[in-house]
């Protein structure tokens, strides 16, 4: 029986040696299987990289099938993200809403009247309304930034309200 020299293939020497003699037919062997779309020399890289990495779990008699298998498997992994790729690109995104027609419509017609009920308002009231309901100011921030007071903002704000209710009722 003949004596091991290496227990595992982490000795730089014996890596090396073993890149030298497998590397090439690695590749040839994904090349002929794949193809040359998936990039098989990439994939014999990563491969020996893992390799690399378990070097002191694989010992040196198991290293050929070790790299076989694995990078197998990297390419095998590729073809399937490849698949779910070209899926999503085939896939036309939906330009349809559950919504009915009717509910369409009076969305639409409801923001037409919100858009001429904002237009009834006085400027002031206006701008304090948009600023607290769209930009999300606080009341506080409202009057620094116009400097009047925080009733005068307060007063403004629900004014604007009631005004709209009235003004979207009638319409």
């Amino acid at each position: 029986m003949e004596k091991k020299l290496y227990d595992n293939v982490c000795e730089e020497q014996l890596f090396s040696s073993i890149f030298n003699k497998h590397s090439e037919n690695l590749f040839q062997f994904l090349y002929y299987k794949f193809g040359s779309l998936l990039n098989p020399r990439d994939k014999v890289q990563e491969a020996f990289i893992k390799l690399w990495q378990n070097c002191s779990k694989v010992p040196p008699e198991k290293a050929r099938s070790f790299l076989f298998t694995t990078a197998n498997n990297l390419m095998l992994n590729e073809v399937a993200h490849q698949k779910v790729v070209l899926k999503h690109q085939q896939e036309k995104p939906k330009n349809y809403t559950h919504e009915n027609p009717e509910f369409l419509m009076q969305e639409q017609e409801y923001h037409e009247k919100l858009q001429k009920a904002l237009s009834n308002l006085t400027e002031a009231q206006r701008v304090a309304f948009l600023m607290n309901r769209v930009e999300g100011k606080r009341f506080k921030e409202i009057a620094e930034i116009l400097d009047i007071s925080t009733k005068a903002v307060e007063k403004r704000i629900y004014g604007a309200l009631e005004k709209l209710r009235k003004d979207i009722k009638e319409l």
